[in-house]
């Protein structure tokens, strides 16, 4: 999840989903086109789905957190939201967030009353909490790479290299469960809670990972020969991964095509919904939807 300001005021319009493929995704509703909202933000980021379909997310140089709720209606839910980035509800509905001003996480009720769940890792300031996901238990994965903010004093890392980390439910000790990547940034898990995919963007490359039952990670595989942003799952097992418009992958790492979205960078991505099959996607100053064939997981 990248820092890119760009100050831009969009006009609605629609752009074929299919203009940039040959031939168009099986996983993409026939005749579906990618919808522009008709709306102005810096950075789009960190989208997350809760229990009823409707979609929040991030435009971090404004310190913004927006919903777009399945009537397709769009407003603003909370300003000052500590530089929040990637999100994620859990069971619960609060919405966990990766709060970078002070490198926290962060759990905002659905009244916006803020807790903290994490500050410092052994004393010292983590690198930028940026992406996350919540297995069943409740237990958070998160990356934690190292992206310079202008809102911060320090100008180097407090704790060398980038690693993923996990916390338990209702401990505030997280424990590094990978540190042989160069820069972790989207991750997602599968929801039976078998597998995490993590993506090394400074690497190039996105791994798969079979969780242990006492949330350690062992059996690493390259998924993919590119790394990613935000990623999403579908019903069918496949992976999304963001940079260059969307690219999906199925369930055995068969590259199945690209999304084409827009020149600019695509951060990050979701489905929701009532029926969860609406591809919500952040590309910087941009935020599109699309209708899919397919369902969203999380």
């Amino acid at each position: 999840m990248k820092r890119i300001h760009v100050f831009l005021a969009l006009a609605f319009n629609c752009v074929s989903a299919s203009a940039q493929q040959s031939p168009p995704l099986s996983v993409v509703a026939p005749g579906a086109q990618l919808v522009k909202l008709p709306a102005t933000f810096s950075f789009s980021e960190g989208p997350a789905v809760n229990k009823k379909g409707d979609i929040y997310f991030t435009d971090q140089p404004n310190d913004k957190i927006w919903r777009y709720d399945t009537n397709g209606k769009l407003s603003l839910f909370m300003d000052k939201t500590g530089r929040s980035n990637g999100l994620y509800f859990d069971k619960q509905g609060n919405l966990i967030a990766c709060a970078d001003e002070k490198n926290e996480l962060w759990s905002i009720n659905p009244n916006k009353k803020v807790t903290v769940l994490l500050g410092l890792y052994e004393g010292k300031h983590l690198n930028g909490p940026n992406d996350l996901w919540i297995d069943a238990r409740g237990g958070i994965y998160f990356t934690d790479p190292y992206y310079q903010r202008d809102y911060w004093e320090r100008k180097q890392p407090d704790i060398p290299g980038q690693k993923v980390y996990y916390l338990s439910k209702g401990s505030s000790v997280p424990v590094i469960v990978e540190d042989q990547v160069v820069k972790p940034n989207g991750i997602v898990g599968t929801p039976d809670g078998k597998y995490l995919y993590v993506a090394d963007i400074g690497a190039g490359k996105t791994y798969r990972y079979a969780i242990h039952p006492d949330g350690s990670l062992k059996d690493r595989v390259e998924f993919a020969p590119m790394g990613s942003d935000g990623m999403t799952l579908d019903s069918d097992g496949n992976l999304y991964i963001t940079g260059n418009g969307v690219t999906v992958f199925d369930k055995t790492g068969k590259r199945i095509g690209n999304i084409y979205v827009s020149p600019n960078w695509t951060g990050n991505i979701c489905f929701g919904g009532k029926d969860r099959k609406t591809l919500f996607i952040t590309a910087s100053e941009a935020v599109y939807t699309l209708q899919m064939n397919v369902k969203g997981v999380e």
